[in-house]
């Protein structure tokens, strides 16, 4: 394997283990906390993410970038000089997003709270943020130290100190919550608290590992520099501006999510108010902008994660000119993404009640929130790799216009609808703004690169027919087994969901390798696998 798929591949499982972990402690922090506290930690959760978002998804590629394209011209010393000056600018920048956000806690809880019926105040939603604004001293500094190391080709430290920040995190946040609530005896809202700092701590773990990989590599470090040849006077502004280049957009890409959610967040509230439901806003924000969220981006994972590493391949095709070997790589991509996302986020829909049952509780309207927002995850997959696309043939512009334009549209419809709809009123506009913003990442594509393909279309109808025929079976085996039995503990739930899980994966796998579409598009291994079974 070339060191560059082997880092990519590190990257990639450090990553995806890292959100797997991200994902999961969810579950037993609302056993521990309970269905009312937990949306105190949303708040504090969405801010953060949008600081998170800034510091991680742009700066480590950057850096990279930079650092990487200056040592293959054999110019050690750019790197270097970026290091030096960006651990001071990281700190400053860290310490200013921290008064910031500390700053602007009161201002954004008093936005969140409209009405004095809301199950919180605008102290406690305060207090909260500022707990959490504590990680934002260490997190940047953090980010362009992975991406020195990623730019010197090792992303063993990127993906381990990920790993440890998360199990850290994730450590305090359990334990110090259990510690609060079950043996104290204390209030949940403390343990909340205590939860949304466990952010910094896991910070400070992943930070001693770097740490550690730098004491090892600081020799080989060294002794790149020694052998450095200037490549011109490179000012320390020409630097910074060519950082920003390279991560603006990036930085849009990983806020997408974030920023959606944060118009909810400002806004869900005020129009619920409106409607005299205030006593039930703050439970159903948490609903769908945290609880139902966790699981619906479950989908967007696995399929953005096979596709993704087609991307690579678009950007070499592009640069070389190769048009027809990018239209298969680019036919490839969509075809792959929609065969995971469509029957996973159909599937979530049609088992929303056993799903939220088993992770969370027995909860209708939870369940109800869950099934209308899961088929936004073909949405939220389809927009990362429109963007992942612009950004292989060097259209990264649109993807900022394309993702204000979305955004604009969702700021927009999002009090009407929710007056209109109440909770479906927020996802119906969450939808809209991308589809929106998903149209606009396609219109570029197709205008920039020609591009369009009767054999995307032909198959997105064939995975449609075959997530149809797998709905149908489950919710067939589903009401069967309903008719058995109501599940009403969560033992019963899960085996309930077990069973519909079982039927629907494999009535929809013997499909797809039945008519050869499964060995079409996930490559060669599978196409063994499934010659051993006697599908050709």
């Amino acid at each position: 394997m070339s060191s560059l798929m082997k880092g990519t591949a590190i990257l990639t499982i450090g990553l995806f283990l890292s959100k797997v972990l991200g994902l999961i402690y969810l579950f037993p922090f609302y056993s521990i906390v309970g269905k009312e506290n937990i949306g105190l930690y949303q708040y504090a959760y969405i801010p953060y993410n949008i600081m998170l978002s800034v510091a991680i998804s742009g700066l480590p590629l950057a850096v990279s970038k930079f650092v990487s394209k200056y040592n293959s011209l054999g110019d050690y010393e750019a790197g270097r000089r970026l290091f030096k000056s960006g651990v001071l600018v990281m700190i400053v920048t860290g310490f200013i997003a921290f008064l910031i956000l500390n700053l602007m806690a009161t201002p954004i809880a008093s936005v969140v709270i409209n009405d004095k019926e809301q199950i919180y105040n605008v102290e406690q939603i305060a207090s909260v943020i500022r707990w959490v604004s504590f990680a934002l001293l260490v997190v940047p500094f953090m980010s362009l130290v992975r991406g020195f190391f990623q730019g010197h080709d090792h992303y063993m430290p990127t993906s381990v100190s990920q790993l440890v920040e998360q199990i850290v995190r994730i450590i305090v946040l359990l334990g110090g919550s259990f510690i609060v609530v079950v043996l104290f005896k204390g209030t949940p809202g403390t343990a909340i608290k205590f939860a949304v700092f466990a952010a910094f701590v896991g910070a400070l773990g992943g930070l001693v590992v770097l740490y550690y990989y730098w004491r090892k590599l600081k020799p080989e470090f060294n002794q790149l520099l020694a052998t450095s040849v200037s490549t011109g006077e490179l000012s320390t502004k020409n630097i910074y501006k060519e950082i920003l280049q390279y991560s603006i957009p990036i930085v849009f890409v990983g806020l997408s999510n974030p920023l959606f959610q944060l118009v909810d967040m400002l806004t869900f509230n005020r129009a619920m108010n409106e409607i005299g439901l205030a006593k039930v806003t703050d439970t159903y924000l948490s609903m769908l902008n945290l609880l139902t969220h966790k699981i619906v981006i479950i989908p967007v994972m696995l399929a953005t994660g096979f596709s993704m590493a087609l991307i690579p391949t678009i950007t070499k095709y592009y640069t070389l000119g190769d048009f027809n070997g990018l239209k298969g790589a680019m036919n490839k991509t969509y075809q792959v993404l929609l065969f995971i996302t469509i029957p996973a986020s159909i599937g979530i829909m049609i088992l929303a009640p056993d799903v939220y049952h088993v992770l969370y509780e027995k909860d209708d309207m939870g369940a109800l929130v869950l099934a209308h927002y899961a088929p936004a995850a073909i949405l939220f997959a389809l927009f990362s790799v429109t963007a992942a696309i612009l950004q292989g043939i060097d259209y990264q512009k649109w993807i900022i216009f394309s993702l204000l334009t979305g955004l604009l549209v969702k700021l927009m419809l999002n009090e009407p609808l929710i007056k209109l709809f109440e909770v479906d009123g927020a996802i119906l506009a969450t939808v809209i703004g991308y589809i929106v913003t998903i149209v606009i990442n396609i219109l570029v594509i197709h205008k920039v690169l020609q591009y369009r393909s009767k054999l995307v279309f032909r198959r997105v109808i064939l995975i449609c027919i075959l997530t149809i025929v797998m709905a149908i079976s489950v919710i067939v085996v589903n009401k069967g087994l309903y008719l058995i039995a109501e599940p009403t503990s969560k033992l019963l739930a899960l085996v309930y969901l077990l069973i519909c899980i079982g039927v629907g994966a494999g009535i929809y796998g013997y499909a797809s390798f039945r008519l050869g579409l499964a060995q079409k598009l996930l490559g060669e291994r599978i196409s063994k696998i499934a010659g051993k079974f006697g599908f050709k």
